[in-house]
């Protein structure tokens, strides 16, 4: 005899059967952010992934070149949807100010995850990810080998603002059972 389909946890097995593993982001920094307020902002970042995914971090009070170094982590169960970025500037009294946005694809990023790349030195370049209109790449992106772990930098130069670049990167937190590696 089979169960009904809709039983108890269905749902969330499904989503544990689809999920990939984890992209650890970490939001290094900002460089030459928008001003949003009287002479500076008070910037914080928002990364989305699909409809279901936001992540923030904290805000940095007063400062167009804000030092994050956060890390937030995202569940992937489609490598072919890109991750969202979002600048906001802080406001107490009112919405916050939008300070630009950029996206980039984890693709080539998870290609690299599916290699065999165990006994490669550290430091070898897997692949490179040239700038072009259709990434919001401020340069050349570079996936390397690095002390066992696939890693990914990336400068993002921020659109729908005056100027602006977000520095951050990727790593793979892998999952017990999942589909890559």
């Amino acid at each position: 005899m089979e169960s009904s389909p809709g039983g108890g946890g269905s749902a969330t097995k499904s989503l544990m059967d689809n999920l990939l593993g984890l992209l650890r982001i970490k939001i290094k920094k900002g460089v030459n952010l928008a001003v949003r307020d009287v002479r500076t902002s008070d910037p914080y970042c928002v990364v989305k992934m699909g409809k279901k995914q936001k992540l923030k971090t904290r805000v940095i009070k007063k400062d167009i070149n804000p030092e994050w170094n956060e890390d937030l982590t995202l569940s992937v169960s489609d490598p072919s949807l890109p991750v969202k970025l979002t600048v906001y500037d802080h406001d107490t009294f009112s919405m916050d100010d939008k300070m630009g946005d950029a996206e980039f694809d984890i693709k080539s990023f998870v290609e690299a995850l599916k290699m065999n790349l165990h006994g490669l030195p550290s430091g070898t370049v897997i692949t490179r990810v040239l700038p072009c209109r259709t990434n919001c790449l401020a340069e050349e992106s570079r996936v390397i080998w690095d002390d066992g772990k696939v890693v990914q930098d990336m400068i993002l130069r921020l659109r729908n603002v005056e100027c602006g670049e977000v520095e951050l990167q990727l790593q793979w937190i892998d999952l017990p059972g999942s589909k890559i590696g």
